[in-house]
This record gives C-alpha cells, structure tokens and sequence, in this order.
C-alpha cells in the first residue's frame, strides 16, 4: 500500500451495487453523500438508506417489508420533517430521480431481517454503514454513550449481512460531546481498531472538492425546506468543512450552548463494519430485541449492571 491511495477507496475497488445507509437516525444518510457522489462519479450503482425519524405513510408500492419502504420525491409524509423527501427534491431538481430506503426505529430482530431481505432482493455485493457523529465505536461501558439505539441497531443488522465487504464511516468528530460522549475513548476504540487493522484511515472533507461542494448545497436546499429541523450534526460539519472554529453556530437551534467547531470535524473515519459491530459488549442481549424501546431498555439495564469507565479528557 501506499499513501497515494486511501485505504477506503481501495477497499471499495471492484464494488458495482452498493447499499449506503445512514446508521444513526434523522439525517445521518447525508453524511453519506460525499461517498455517495464519488462512488456514482466512478460508475458504481449506489442506493441510499437511512433509518429514519420521519413519520412514514408509504403507498403499497413503496412499502418494502414491514419495517421498510422506498421513498421518492413524492413520498407522502409530514410536512415539517422528512429529510429524506427534501432530499428526494433536491436530487430532482437537478435532474435526478434518486429514492431512499428508509428503516423504521425497531428492534434489531426486525431490522436484521430487514436489511437481510434488502441485500438478497437488490444483488448489492457491498454495504456501507455512515454514522452522522463518533458513538458508534462505544461498545458500552465508556463515560457516556452517545444516542446508541440507532448505532447499535444499525451495527448489528450489517454485520448479520452475508456479504464480504462492509464498511463504517464515521463524520463529524465532537458533535457527540453534547450527548455525553467521551472523544479520548473514541480515539481509544480507534487504536484497538488499528490494532486489529479494522482503521481505514481518515479522510478530509475539503471545500475544494465536487462531491463536498453538492453534498453542502443538498444539505443547504434541505435546511431550507426544514428551517424548524435543521441537523445540528450537518450544520456543524459543514461549518468546519467552511474552516469554522469554536463556538460557531450555523443554525439557531445550537443557541445557548456551546460549540466547538474544529477541522476534525470534517473527517470521514473509516473502519471494517464487523470488528466494530464485536466491540458491543451488549450484542447478544440487544440481538433479539423487537421494539426501540425493547432495545432501549435492554441497553439501560446493561448499563445499570457494569463498571463505567471515567471521563477522561484529551490531553493538550
């Protein structure tokens, strides 16, 4: 290997059908776009996902399966939230009609199942897991957690997936500190992930570059549509992609906390999807969980029953 090629651009050499999903919830399926972009700029056929927030009232056509359904740029749904739409809308005015799979908040039972369907319907021979923020990489006994359903949800249903390769990438390093998250741990879980050889490496997000500049436009058309529900975890991507630092606030909804924006914020850190989904310490009590809030009592109680580690602070 050299450094003059990434490792997860390598790894992704002779992927064809790729299935890219939002892992985290809400707006998480943009975080994958720059990814999205260069993969269809190289000719590769990409379908994006998400689990979503949103509240869905898919037509029989759209559903998929229980727990799933297509959505378009005609999708029925709330008005004041569904990014996933707006992104729809925004593929469409360029000329694009591009739909997104959304998966309902489950269990991971269903959602296993349901990504499980998906793979073996559509013929994808690569699966790419994007987490909007760092949680992902808690395996369950850190200072805090983040928001783990989503993540761990997600995690677990992609690596049942019978399929070779599978990756996480994770953008928007910090943002996760307002939900608790310890970032010295996440950079713990990193080096036991290099240790492994699970760590791809990190990649910049410059503002010199195509697939940045469209992913912050769709982020902006959708901001607008949804000037209620902007994505604090976007927003603060972006501001760091734009070269923000500190306590820089690009949409009210941050106002009366404070940020720090920082280029780290604008990585894409990329692992092996499987090492990452056997750092869970809870995988075998969450597996069979039906219901969110099955899943999060299941992880409430585990927390109840372990040693938390300590806070600790990055040394600077």
């Amino acid at each position: 290997m050299s450094i003059t090629h990434q490792p997860l651009f390598r790894n992704l050499d002779g992927a064809r059908k790729v299935l890219l999903a939002g892992a985290g919830g809400g707006f998480d399926v943009f975080c994958g776009l720059p990814l999205y972009f260069a993969l269809v700029d190289r000719g590769v056929q990409v379908q994006l996902a998400n689990l979503s927030f949103s509240a869905l009232r898919p037509t029989p056509d759209e559903r998929l399966d229980p727990v799933s359904a297509r959505v378009t740029a005609d999708s029925r749904g709330a008005s004041s939230y569904f990014p996933e739409r707006a992104l729809c809308e925004w593929f469409r005015a360029r000329g694009q009609e591009v739909d997104i799979v959304c998966f309902e908040r489950t269990g991971v039972a269903p959602l296993k199942e349901s990504y499980r369907r998906l793979v073996e319907a559509e013929g994808f021979d690569t699966l790419v897991l994007v987490d909007g923020g760092t949680d992902s990489l808690m395996g369950g006994d850190e200072a805090g957690l983040g928001t783990p359903q989503e993540d761990v949800a997600s995690l677990l249903s992609a690596s049942a997936v019978d399929l070779e390769r599978k990756l996480l990438v994770c953008v928007g390093f910090g943002v996760d500190r307002y939900h608790g998250v310890c970032h010295a741990q996440f950079l713990e879980a990193v080096a036991a992930l290099s240790r492994q050889g699970a760590f791809l490496g990190a990649t910049s997000l410059l503002p010199s570059m195509s697939e940045v500049q469209r992913y912050i436009d769709a982020c902006d058309f959708v901001f607008d549509r949804m000037p209620d529900h902007v994505s604090i975890v976007n927003s603060s991507i972006v501001s760091a992609i734009e070269g923000a630092y500190g306590d820089v606030h690009r949409t009210d909804r941050t106002a009366g906390s404070r940020l720090w924006i920082n280029p780290l914020m604008s990585l894409m850190w990329s692992f092996h999807l499987d090492p990452v989904a056997d750092r869970i310490l809870y995988r075998d009590l969450v597996a069979p969980t039906r219901t969110f809030m099955e899943l999060t009592l299941y992880i409430e109680g585990y927390r109840k029953g372990v040693k938390i580690r300590p806070w600790e602070d990055i040394p600077v």
